[in-house]
């Protein structure tokens, strides 16, 4: 390794106190800058945060400084499946996998960043600053200037800077500066408002415990993820305009009716509907792109700031954990030389971020119009009948990313070739009656010529 760094971290979010762990442990001296307070003495600040579903790729990141155990103890559900919610408050769980074992993990993103956070501190050589506001970043020093809590502009010299500061980040602002930097961002029509459903008198859960529940509704749902205190938060998915808004829903008297009538079950459970409703704010959901992420070796873009995604397939901070294993695993590769490891980082990451950022878009599409339909559960029973049946060999798109670590890009080729089949399967032979023997025997045998368009796939992240 070569002669230990000074690095300064941009944002002390989820990406950020995870970095500053692995870099600490690499003898390099962290300093972390943040412009919101300190969540160990104000507390996390709620209503505008989606609750976290750990999986596979997060568990990878977090094993590399061994906190996986730690963040699984402390913070994790087990969610093998969604919990579907009709019109009428009834439900039907749907499995993510034929795999026994298989789920993610609904997780505090307060409560994690305040794990990570603590984890972090403890480490020698890092420091945490905490109200500077990122206003510029001298890209050939490289420095950076911030804004101090008693409005002091100051600047700060490092070796290397690296932003994990989010989608709207000021690192990244200030690359999209130099000549030849490719950058897109994409908001959805639809924004998001988070409620909650309390803990049953006692600290009981009120609906199933180990689910993430979808209220789908034909281009809205409702989703409801399980906290360790009891509660649920829930999160609205609404176009901002249109008939199922959140425009034709202003806070007020017709709240209350409007869930009553689409969210009957939920509405009962909901006593804080018109205050949580009328209190937390409408948040917009952006798809960021750019390239490259990194600059001369010494400033680089990872997580949300080079590859922000909607949150519909629970991969943005398991996305974001995996970047930062895989920085560190190729900085080890290079000896410590991160003029080598960071154009190494943005190479073997961009292709897999945008695959995942299409898969998010896409899985929103499943969410809150297909899950719901009769033929997508058929669609669903086929795919799971075929992986217990043959194996790794099809495993569908859904385990690849929530219970793998192969690459995205691999994983959105699997799910493409995946639908070929099983809309063949599901023409040739129709939904029975009964699922019984005769027709896994006739579904195996329709999709058996069909399963050598199936190309193998690569190794793990």
């Amino acid at each position: 390794m070569t002669d230990p760094r000074s690095v300064l971290i941009v944002g002390a979010g989820l990406s950020g106190c995870l970095l500053a762990v692995y870099l600490a442990r690499r003898g390099h001296r962290v300093r972390v800058y943040e412009r919101r307070g300190d969540p160990r003495v104000a507390g996390y600040v709620g209503g505008r945060s989606i609750n976290l579903a750990l999986s596979a790729r997060g568990l990878w990141g977090l094993a590399g400084v061994g906190l996986d155990r730690v963040v699984m103890e402390r913070e994790a559900i087990a969610m093998p499946g969604r919990m579907l919610h009709d019109r009428s408050g009834r439900t039907g769980f749907q499995p993510y996998s034929s795999r026994p074992g298989d789920a993610i993990n609904a997780v505090s993103r307060g409560g994690l960043n305040l794990t990570l956070l603590r984890e972090a501190a403890a480490e020698k050589g890092v420091e945490f600053f905490f109200n500077h506001w990122c206003t510029d970043v001298v890209l050939e020093e490289p420095a950076a200037w911030f804004n101090s809590p008693d409005q002091r502009d100051i600047r700060v010299d490092a070796d290397i800077i690296l932003g994990a500061d989010g989608a709207f980040s000021p690192v990244r602002g200030r690359l999209q500066k130099v000549d030849r930097f490719d950058f897109s961002q994409s908001y959805l029509r639809h924004g998001y408002k988070e409620l909650v459903i309390p803990a049953l008198p006692g600290g009981g859960f009120a609906m199933e415990r180990n689910a993430l529940h979808i209220w789908p509704r034909g281009g809205t749902m409702m989703i409801a993820l399980p906290n360790r205190d009891g509660t649920f938060t829930c999160t609205l998915f609404w176009p901002f305009e249109g008939e199922h808004s959140f425009s034709a829903l202003p806070p007020g008297p017709g709240v209350r009716p409007f869930f009553d009538r689409e969210y009957p079950d939920a509405s009962a459970l909901m006593p804080t509907l018109d205050e949580d409703y009328e209190r937390n704010q409408v948040g917009s959901l952006v798809t960021v792109r750019c390239w490259p992420w990194q600059h001369n070796g010494t400033v680089a873009v990872l997580g949300d700031a080079a590859h922000a995604i909607v949150p519909f397939y629970g991969q943005g901070m398991n996305c974001a954990f995996e970047d930062v294993r895989v920085l560190a695993d190729l900085l080890d590769e290079h000896k410590g030389d991160f003029g080598a490891a960071l154009p190494a980082f943005q190479d073997a990451r961009k292709a897999n971020a945008d695959a995942i950022a299409d898969m998010a878009l896409e899985n929103f599409v499943e969410m809150r119009d297909l899950s719901g339909r009769s033929e997508f559960q058929y669609g669903k029973r086929i795919e799971q009948l075929l992986h217990r049946a043959v194996g790794d060999g099809v495993t569908p798109r859904y385990n690849l990313v929530s219970f793998s670590t192969v690459p995205y890009s691999s994983a959105q080729r699997r799910g493409r070739e995946m639908e070929r089949v099983i809309e063949a399967v599901s023409r040739r032979v129709p939904a029975p009656a009964a699922y019984d023997e005769a027709w896994e025997q006739a579904v195996l045998e329709a999709a058996g010529p069909l399963l050598t368009s199936i190309t193998p796939l690569e190794g793990g992240a």
